[in-house]
């Protein structure tokens, strides 16, 4: 049977062979001109990615991450009017500023007394600052309220750190 044409050589009962192996031939014939064209031409295909990949060492799985120092830690500014202020946590999710300002107002004159709350909803965040005058009396508030409760929540008193 002689082939002239592809049809013939690919529905020849004796030439199928001979196409598969042409076909095989063919294919790892491209597959060597690509790797050759790769490498004369230093390309960084997938072959190359894969060689570089197996050589880099691998980082530990669940490694330590030294911490950013580039970032400046987040404070607020001291009081303009040179008061105290006293950082208040723990807080009451039901109180007020008022009640706050009057908790503190029993150990001395409060400036300002204020409850950090979420912008979208407008509830509270359980943390608020009161600033107060006199060192005197901000001792003596931070040691009658610090660890005591107020409205079922036992508060966390101290001096606020503020930026100098």
């Amino acid at each position: 049977m002689d082939c002239t044409s592809i049809k013939d050589l690919l529905t020849g009962e004796t030439t199928r062979c001979a196409a598969l192996t042409v076909a095989a031939i063919a294919f790892v014939l491209g597959a060597l001109v690509t790797c050759l064209v790769c490498k004369l031409t230093k390309c960084r295909g997938t072959c190359a990615a894969k060689r570089d990949a197996a050589e880099k060492p691998q980082p530990a799985k669940f490694e330590r991450r030294e911490p950013r120092h580039d970032k400046p830690e987040k404070r607020h500014p001291a009081p303009a009017d040179g008061s105290i202020e006293i950082y208040v946590g723990n807080l009451s999710y039901d109180l007020t500023d008022d009640q706050l300002r009057q908790a503190f107002e029993a150990y001395g004159k409060v400036n300002y007394a204020r409850i950090i709350t979420n912008k979208f909803n407008g509830k509270s965040k359980g943390f608020g600052f009161v600033h107060m005058p006199d060192p005197k009396e901000v001792e003596a508030a931070l040691a009658g309220l610090d660890d005591k409760e107020l409205m079922g929540r036992r508060l966390k008193c101290n001096v606020a750190k503020n930026v100098d």
